[in-house]
């Protein structure tokens, strides 16, 4: 038989797709594009997302997404809104004045938000935007008044208002600003950061807008009293609020629970007695019989107070749910069940908890490290942010019961950004201190990391001192990391999510076991093999700052330090602060604990035998936290003895930085500090000034 030489159409094809099929699967995929290093112009790109806030049908998210505008060299927040699901993420506002806080109003008609945005009325003012479509409108025109927050009735026809005197009047369009007048002050606490001086009708108010009439009414008959945290009963009949009513409140911490009718002019109704204070974020219960909160400890303790559930009917009576869980709490939420839930403080991290209402316990929710923050519950619905070592913070759908609840991403904010990095884990370690005690922190390795490799280590040490490190999204390790160094993060005595005693430990013994701490730590990070001895460096923020003024003045194995924010003599800080309770009730006053002041304040008094350390010290002209005083005489100290020293001042920020510029000039300024003295580069210490670019000059004509 005679071969055929011609084949069917459809062998044909066949043919031609095996063949193809071929040259496919032997073609190279595609290579992913390389990851790369964190620079500092991630820190414009980074999204900071805010809180959620669900729909009252349980459909949709709505949450802010703030960025650093580097063109107005400040922080911008937009709104955005998506379904349940994680689709259809859309962005609600544009504004370049921002816009903060936003609800849904009860009947899910509209969202409201609080904008400075121009209007009618100057400041900030509450606005509203229908959900069918349209432009926001300015929905308050309150004068006088500077609005802090709000909430609607359940009804949507009123909305409760937080608000306080404008320290200075709104100029008229078209007339110059009123001269500055003077600040006259007769209150005990009369300072505060970003706040500055406190008049006494500087109080947080509470005021009923009723949205038919447009009346704007005072909701008690209580004066120059602070109410804040107010929140509304389900069936909208009263109003829970935290206040304190001591004969002079700026003398004591005794925070206290009140509810009051939801009609203006009422009087309020104190629900709690302990003496200490009683507050955070109220929840009332689905029947609206009872309320949600957390208690303190006794005032003279306060600095170190580490949360408890608490719960309180509206009748008076209190109970604590979960008595025995030694771990601070806060932002408590009531599903419809009446299963109540907190956040936990833990050990290097935070997540949601169910407390047990009769028992002694609580059930953790998630077993994953991270840090839960910002939970809100409706309905059924739970929806928190959450971040971790290696993730900026993103919305999740928290879902399932104890021991196995997981997180449903819904927000992808970071996620095109993360997509580029070679971001580094943080690992827990342990390290016993010389006395004994068992210490946590996180050590994170420099990008690249190969094992037997001793590196330049820095100890950043946080702030507070009643805070903790965790595995959260923390710029510096990953900008430390990318430039070979790695970073030791200890929960020294004095932090929190080690228990109440852990915290209370170094009550009134400032720089002496935080000390023993932060040094058995990183002794453990050398015996590791990964901290080398002779590169080592320190810094912080805060009681960071002080604290590194204090190890400094303990220890010479640092061979570069960084304070900021610090002090290391708390004698002057006296009435020059916003801890005047805090002096009051732990140290005590000066003319009476002269000894003790001056034994906390060892880096100052006795430089001259030891401080040694190269110093960069850094601190903002307007923080009433810890005033640019405390870095100013410790720059001069080491100056007077020839120590190498700088003093970086920022103009106008308080104790928190919110210029974007000066922010990243920060980071400059440390890597270039330790990169001279730790790392021992031939690089100056401190970063050489930019010029400003010059124009071409124009071209002259002769006449």
């Amino acid at each position: 038989m005679r071969p055929n030489c011609l084949t069917s159409p459809a062998s044909a094809t066949a043919a031609l797709f095996v063949a193809m099929l071929s040259f496919f699967t032997v073609m190279p995929a595609e290579t992913p594009p390389a990851k790369r290093a964190i620079t500092l112009e991630d820190l414009a790109t980074i999204s900071r997302v805010g809180a959620p806030v669900i729909s009252p049908d349980g459909t949709w998210i709505l949450y802010s997404i703030s960025h650093a505008d580097t063109k107005e060299d400040k922080n911008h927040a937009d709104l955005w809104m998506q379904r349940w699901d994680g689709s259809g993420a859309t962005q609600l506002t544009f504004s370049k004045e921002g816009a903060s806080q936003p609800e849904f109003s009860p009947d899910g008609k509209y969202i409201s938000f609080l904008s400075s945005r121009p209007g009618k009325a100057k400041g900030t003012q509450l606005w509203v935007l229908n959900r069918l479509g349209g432009e926001p409108e300015q929905f308050s025109e309150i004068v006088g008044q500077e609005i802090g927050n709000y909430a609607w009735s359940p009804d949507s026809k009123r909305i409760l208002i937080t608000a306080q005197p404008q320290s200075e009047p709104e100029a008229e369009d078209g007339k110059p600003p009123a001269p500055p007048q003077p600040v006259v002050i007769d209150r005990y606490h009369f300072k505060q950061d970003i706040q500055g001086y406190l008049r006494n009708e500087d109080r947080d108010t509470l005021y009923l807008y009723d949205i038919a009439s447009k009346k704007f009414e005072k909701l008690t008959t209580d004066k120059n009293v602070d109410e804040s945290d107010a929140a509304w009963s389900p069936d909208g009949a009263s109003i829970a609020y935290v206040s304190n009513h001591d004969a002079d409140p700026d003398r004591t911490d005794n925070s206290d629970i009140f509810v009051v009718l939801a009609k203006a002019g009422s009087t309020a109704k104190k629900l709690t007695t302990w003496a200490g204070p009683d507050g955070g974020k109220l929840a009332w219960s689905p029947d609206s019989k009872s309320i949600a909160y957390v208690q303190g400890l006794m005032p003279e303790l306060g600095a170190y107070s580490q949360a408890k559930p608490a719960l309180v009917t509206i009748e008076g009576k209190v109970s604590y749910p979960a008595a025995k869980l030694d771990r601070s709490v806060s932002q408590p939420c009531f599903l419809p069940d009446g299963k109540l839930l907190y956040l936990v403080n833990d050990d290097r991290s935070e997540y949601p908890a169910e407390v047990e209402l009769t028992g002694d316990g609580a059930h953790r929710l998630l077993a994953e490290p991270g840090t839960a923050s910002a939970m809100s519950c409706k309905g059924a619905e739970i929806a928190l942010v959450h971040q971790d070592d290696t993730h900026p913070g993103e919305i999740s759908a928290l879902e399932g019961a104890a021991p196995h609840a997981s997180l449903r991403k819904l927000t992808t904010a970071n996620d095109a950004l993360l997509a580029q990095l070679d971001l580094v884990p943080s690992e827990d370690f342990t390290s016993l201190s010389k006395d004994g005690t068992e210490v946590h922190g996180l050590l994170t390795k420099p990008l690249g990391y190969k094992a037997g490799t001793k590196v330049p280590t820095i100890l950043f040490i946080h702030g507070g001192p009643n805070g903790q490190d965790g595995h959260s999204f923390a710029f510096e390790r990953q900008w430390f990391a990318a430039h070979g160094y790695a970073e030791i993060n200890v929960n020294y005595r004095g932090s929190s999510g080690r228990g109440q005693d852990y915290a209370k430990a170094i009550f009134a013994d400032w720089g002496h076991l935080e000390v023993i701490d932060l040094l058995g730590a990183v002794d453990a990070v050398v015996k590791m093999g990964v901290a080398d001895p002779a590169k080592l460096g320190i810094g912080g923020w805060s009681y960071g700052g002080i604290l590194t003024d204090y190890t400094t003045a303990s220890d010479d194995r640092f061979k570069a330090a960084i304070s900021g924010a610090g002090s290391a003599a708390p004698l002057s800080f006296y009435g020059s602060d916003e801890y005047i309770l805090q002096y009051d009730n732990e140290l005590g006053v000066p003319w009476k604990a002269r000894d003790l002041y001056l034994k906390l304040s060892y880096p100052l008094l006795e430089a001259d035998k030891r401080m040694h350390t190269p110093t960069l010290y850094m601190g903002g002209t307007n923080d009433f936290n810890v005033p640019i005083i405390g870095g100013e005489q410790m720059y001069q100290a080491l100056k007077s003895l020839k120590i190498p020293t700088e003093l970086v001042v920022y103009p106008g920020q308080f104790h928190g930085f919110t210029r974007p510029s000066f922010i990243k000039d920060r980071y400059e300024r440390w890597l270039a500090w330790y990169d001279h003295y730790v790392a021992g580069k031939d690089t100056p210490a401190s970063p050489v000034a930019k010029a400003p670019e010059k124009k071409p000059a124009e071209p002259t004509v002769p006449k």
